[in-house]
């Protein structure tokens, strides 16, 4: 346990000082500067240098088929985008909402986080144009449905309730093609520490976003190298061999509850950690989120579940331009 601590605090060290790199102005040219890969090598764990900082090979395996190209699934399952904050990848969001439709959207919490806004108030254009598409995508025919989480949790009050045609639940039961039935909730209820030590989740959500303030620059810097994007903050997360059991523990609880529901499985999110396994017999889906892994969960129209994971553009935007002024003309 001390060494793992130790381990994470030397990690956060290093990332402090690749963050102070990063204050300096792109003017000065540390984006194409030798210097800078040599940071960004130094930075990561033994073994591991720049030019292999790729995501895993699932990961890659699951990158976006060809640019324009729009998918169709039966279900996509997304949550803990946390509009509102710095760390939401409201962009990337935006891309894959384009091109990807369901005839089923589940919004499954932590969609606008609450905790944050209540701090201080953040919402800049692309936060509010991820609400006009989900909105779009209800009036279009697709079937949205929104499970509150513990940052959005003043939405439960309207449980059955609709909105822009968007339907909110506490819970909800999906039935997918080849007839397994699926408990779809936040998970929230089933984390010790949000239900019965509510000072710690803010004080682990604030040093959580710090985290996350480091994980922008450090991606910042790895796009101006041209490598895609990889999660810093989850690579900390998970170095921690505390975090490890937790979320263990919390994918045990999860699938006991769905078993006890009559369920064949679970779909959540809370922990942001994408993944789809079998345990103890139960199906474990967790669609990951829109800070760190940049996920969803999807299901094929043959009833497959699948993670897709959207860490490049298919569609860019587009560079900003400074418009010059032009003189007046003085006859």
């Amino acid at each position: 346990m001390v060494q793992a601590i130790r381990s994470a605090r030397g990690y956060l060290s290093r990332a402090v000082q690749l963050t102070q790199r990063l204050g300096r102005s792109p003017e000065s040219g540390w984006g194409s500067d030798p210097s800078s890969v040599a940071a960004l090598t130094a930075f990561m764990p033994p073994g591991m240098d720049a030019a292999t900082l790729a995501p895993p090979r699932e990961q890659q395996d699951a990158y976006p088929p060809e640019p324009h190209a729009i998918h169709r699934y039966r279900a996509i399952w997304l949550s803990d985008i946390h509009l509102g904050t710095p760390g939401c990848q409201a962009t990337y969001l935006l891309d894959f909402l384009k091109h990807n439709e369901s005839d089923q959207l589940y919004l499954v919490g932590d969609i606008i986080d609450g905790w944050q806004l209540r701090r201080g108030w953040y919402w800049p254009q692309s936060h509010n144009d991820v609400v006009q598409k989900l909105l779009r995508k209800a009036r279009k025919g697709t079937e949205v449905i929104y499970v509150p989480g513990n940052h959005d949790e003043g939405a439960r009050q309207f449980d059955g309730m609709a909105f822009g045609d968007i339907t909110v639940r506490e819970e909800a039961i999906h039935v997918t093609a080849t007839g397994r039935r699926l408990w779809v909730v936040h998970g929230d209820l089933f984390d010790g520490v949000v239900q019965h030590a509510r000072w710690l989740a803010y004080l682990g959500d604030s040093l959580y976003t710090m985290i996350l303030a480091m994980n922008r620059h450090f991606n910042r810097l790895r796009a101006r190298l041209g490598f895609p994007y990889w999660s810093l903050s989850q690579y900390l997360k998970h170095q921690v061999k505390n975090a490890v059991n937790y979320i263990s523990a919390f994918e045990t609880a999860m699938v006991d509850e769905a078993r006890r529901r009559g369920c064949d499985g679970v779909v959540c999110g809370h922990i942001h950690k994408a993944e789809i396994r079998e345990l103890n017999g139960q199906l474990y889906c967790n669609d990951g989120d829109w800070v760190e892994s940049l996920s969803a969960l999807v299901e094929t129209m043959e009833g497959e579940l699948k993670i897709v994971y959207w860490t490049t553009l298919l569609d860019p935007p587009a560079p900003a331009t400074r418009r010059r002024r032009r003189a007046a003309v003085t006859s």
